[in-house]
């Protein structure tokens, strides 16, 4: 029988910002481009081997650009994420959806990490660190500024919420 301090699994309300989704077709353009730019270079002087390596550096380039206009616009629907006095609410995932919920006495750290590309977009990342054996919970593609006030708010009641954090 659930208590009344249960935390139960639900949808979380917030999106991403949707600068995040210019983020991830940048993350996902790259991450097809370097692979199908070796190959082609190496095609374009290797003579033997031409046909072996500019087929599938077109066959990753194409796939590359279908899943840079798929993707990235479907993982900002179904992303999402929450905080209240009691839990950090995170939903991920576009095939394998993960849904994660972390206590406010459970929380040890709250991270904010800006890497280059998310600089570059005026984003951050939010880590916060349980616990936990699946590990830390993460809240990507939040404005910059977002995620400062959110870890700034998670520390305050996690330092008011009675608990050991392990």
């Amino acid at each position: 029988m659930a208590g009344e301090n249960t935390v139960r699994l639900r949808p979380p309300n917030n999106r991403l910002n949707e600068r995040a989704v210019n983020w991830w077709r940048t993350q996902v353009l790259l991450t097809a481009a370097v692979p199908a730019l070796v190959l082609a270079v190496l095609g374009a002087f290797i003579e033997p081997a031409r046909t072996w390596l500019l087929v599938p550096a077109g066959v990753i380039a194409v796939l590359g650009l279908a899943c840079t206009a798929f993707f990235p616009a479907w993982w900002y629907r179904v992303h999402r994420w929450e905080v209240t006095d009691e839990a950090v609410y995170v939903r991920t995932g576009a095939l394998w959806q993960e849904w994660r919920i972390a206590p406010m006495s459970r929380i040890q750290t709250v991270d904010t990490v800006r890497g280059p590309l998310e600089q570059a977009f005026r984003l951050a990342t939010v880590t916060v660190t349980t616990a936990s054996a699946k590990g830390a919970v993460r809240i990507e593609g939040l404005d910059h500024q977002v995620a400062a006030d959110l870890a700034e708010d998670l520390t305050r009641i996690t330092r008011a919420t009675p608990g050991d954090a392990t």
